[in-house]
């Protein structure tokens, strides 16, 4: 166990704190704008101290090549917290293709977490999935998936960037954008059947104006929908949550060599 108040033990928290506070940075849920900075730091702060007692003794000195393990750290921490909010901004991607079916392609809202415009659908299922992580206590295993970074990326060792690492963010793409278009494939598809059903109506009755039908009708049947899909969507949010959770491990794994 390392004593909190040796002065060696220095060198080693200041890494530990750098890795967990970029961590928070773009974490989904820990980096909304909303919540204070100085509120970040300090749970930061606080709990690089609670995970540096439970951690191995480890001399490091500050040398030239700690500020090397210093830019280290803040990369995995960034690296981390964004590859799990690739995967959860598939909730978003899903949320735009249904609203520009629905005809709400400009209706947008303001995203907490980033401050940029988000698609009125999106930013429904993102908050539904946030509070779904919340409820399954997933905050938990976020905090514990970083102390656990600590085992797969040692704090005295480099890590290297090869063209495994390229492919597996190719790979976390390509799962981003397969989940996004399994929760829209329910609510745009049935729109799409309108779409025809509608293209029908203008052939055999011209007198009808679809245009002015069309709009009221497709949102009266996203939202219907939209009731009824809901627990394909808790099961489609369970499983993007154990994507991202299994993301996570897998890029501490490649970064730390494994």
């Amino acid at each position: 166990m390392i004593d909190v108040i040796e002065l060696s033990a220095i060198p080693m928290f200041l890494l530990v704190f750098a890795r967990i506070l970029a961590f928070f940075m773009t974490l989904p849920l820990f980096s909304y704008r909303t919540i204070p900075t100085m509120y970040k730091i300090g749970f930061s702060f606080f709990l690089s101290l609670v995970m540096l007692t439970s951690m191995e003794s480890t001399v490091i000195a500050f040398d030239s090549l700690y500020i090397f393990l210093l830019l280290k750290e803040v990369l995995v921490g960034l690296s981390i917290g964004l590859i799990a909010y690739i995967i959860l901004s598939a909730v978003q991607i899903a949320g735009g293709f249904i609203d520009f079916q629905m005809g709400f392609a400009v209706a947008n809202v303001i995203d907490p977490q980033t401050g940029a415009q988000s698609p009125l659908i999106g930013q429904y299922f993102y908050m539904f999935a946030l509070l779904f992580l919340l409820s399954v206590n997933g905050h938990y295993l976020l905090i514990d998936g970083m102390y656990n970074s600590f085992q797969f990326i040692p704090i005295d060792s480099f890590i290297s960037f090869n063209e495994i690492f390229s492919e597996f963010i190719i790979k976390t793409f390509n799962k981003m954008f397969l989940i996004a278009f399994q929760m829209a494939l329910p609510l745009v598809g049935c729109l799409f059947l309108v779409d025809v059903a509608l293209g029908i109506i203008a052939r055999t009755v011209p007198q009808l104006n679809v245009f002015v039908v069309g709009l009221p009708l497709k949102i009266a049947v996203s939202f219907t929908v939209l009731l009824f899909f809901m627990s394909i969507y808790i099961m489609l949010a369970k499983i993007l949550f154990e994507t991202m959770f299994e993301t996570m491990r897998d890029l501490m794994l490649i970064l730390g060599g494994g």
